[in-house]
């Protein structure tokens, strides 16, 4: 990963995974599992959970994109059906609440497809009693991980 001045911290998302579990060796062996948000956060986690001996598992999110400028969102959406908006910026940008419901319904259903195609029929990994650890790839505003761990507080 390249970051502002040039320096390359991790090879790879696999590197991160590998540097982040050497970070978080206290917690090998321990009553812990690993959710994973993808896709991006999946080889990360990947590499945190064989190393620590820990379940791993998904919890799908998407943030819900700002309709003329999609890399940028307004919110996230978790496969539970957890929504965190970010009104101020909702309301910045003039989105009424309609918009809002339609750029959040078009996200709910990739979610569900998604959630059909990685897990199927497939009961999540039990959460309750564990330390939880969620991983994705990068974090820019926070509002997809917060959704994440909104999710699995349900759970």
């Amino acid at each position: 990963m390249n970051i502002g001045r040039g320096e390359v911290i991790f090879e790879n998302r696999h590197d991160a995974g590998r540097q982040l579990a050497a970070e978080l060796s206290e917690y090998n062996g321990q009553s812990v599992v690993v959710l994973a948000i993808p896709n991006g956060g999946v080889p990360v986690a990947v590499e945190v959970a064989s190393a620590l001996k820990a379940g791993l598992d998904l919890v799908i999110c998407r943030k819900i994109p700002l309709p003329l400028t999609p890399e940028a969102g307004f919110g996230a959406c978790a496969d539970d059906g957890t929504i965190i908006l970010n009104e101020e910026i909702a309301k910045r940008v003039g989105l009424s609440r309609q918009q809002i419901e339609y750029e959040a319904s078009k996200v709910r259903a990739e979610i569900q497809r998604r959630s059909i195609l990685y897990e199927g029929d497939r009961p999540l990994v039990t959460v309750s009693g564990k330390t939880v650890i969620i991983i994705d790839d990068g974090l820019a505003s926070g509002i997809t991980m917060r959704a994440a761990v909104e999710s699995v507080r349900r759970r």
